[in-house]
């Protein structure tokens, strides 16, 4: 089964993101590469719950979006297609960690959908 296996919150100010969300449910951040991303820690790795990332918000629309565990990306964007959904960023390399798209839904719902591949570049 396809599950949600991290999470993106876009932010005008990070660091005031940051020290929000560590106030409120005491989530962790580190900084990811050189890049402004950084890696939200939200409990101990044999608790229920994902993990995720903050970063700069690009535009003023610009939502939270869920990304879910894939066994194949290209068939699951066949399968959005089909659904009635479409690609709206396509396949891209986050090296290290795998492949990575981002979809809309019939309802105009961006998520991602993630091929884990560590030789990803």
């Amino acid at each position: 089964m396809n599950r949600p296996i991290h999470f993106e919150i876009p932010a005008d100010d990070p660091a005031r993101g940051m020290a929000f969300y560590e106030s409120v449910f005491g989530w962790k951040f580190s900084q990811w590469g050189e890049m402004p991303y950084y890696l939200v820690s939200t409990g101990p790795k044999d608790q229920p719950g994902i993990d995720g990332g903050l970063m700069p918000r690009k535009h003023p629309e610009q939502p939270v979006v869920n990304t879910v565990g894939v066994a194949s990306l290209e068939e699951t964007l066949a399968a959005v297609e089909k659904a009635g959904g479409k690609c709206v960023v396509p396949k891209m390399a986050v090296p290290g960690v795998g492949w990575l798209a981002y979809c809309k839904d019939t309802e105009r719902n961006i998520f991602g959908i993630m091929q884990m591949d560590p030789a990803a570049a």
